[in-house]
C-alpha cells in the first residue's frame, strides 16, 4: 500500500490533461500521449520522484534530496528526488515540479491548459 505522499503526487499528476499511468520496470510512470513526464516509486517506505525541470533544475539541485537523474537523463534536465522512510516531503514544491515537468513534455496545446504558476 502506497503512502500518503506517493498518493498525493500520483493523484496530482493524473489530474493533468490526458495524463495516464503506466508501470514499466515495476515503477509508476505518469505519461501524456505516450511520453513520460514523471516516475514515482515507493519501496520499503522510501519515496522517489523523477521529473524534467528545464527552468527549476539548478534550484532543485540545491536540496539534499535531489540529484541529476541516472541513465544520462540528468544532462537533459531530469532530476530525481529521494526521501527516506519517515521523511516528510514538501508536497507543494513537488507538485509544482510535476506541473513543470508536464509542461516540458506535453504538447503545447495541452500544457497551455494548466493554470499559470504563482
Amino acid at each position: 500500500m502506497a503512502g500518503p505522499a506517493f498518493e498525493a503526487l500520483r493523484t496530482h499528476g493524473l489530474a493533468f490533461p490526458e495524463a495516464e499511468e503506466d508501470f514499466p520496470w515495476g515503477h509508476t510512470a505518469l505519461k501524456v500521449r505516450g511520453k513520460s513526464f514523471a516516475w514515482l516509486d515507493e519501496s520499503d517506505g522510501a519515496l522517489s520522484l523523477t521529473v524534467k525541470l528545464p527552468a527549476s533544475r539548478d534550484f532543485a539541485l540545491v536540496f539534499d534530496f535531489a540529484a541529476p537523474a541516472g541513465y544520462g537523463l540528468g544532462r537533459s534536465g531530469w532530476i530525481s528526488c529521494r526521501f527516506g522512510a519517515g521523511e516528510t516531503p514538501d508536497l507543494d514544491l513537488l507538485q509544482r515540479w510535476l506541473a513543470e515537468s508536464y509542461r516540458a513534455v506535453a504538447p503545447k496545446k495541452l500544457a497551455a491548459l494548466l493554470p499559470e504558476e504563482d
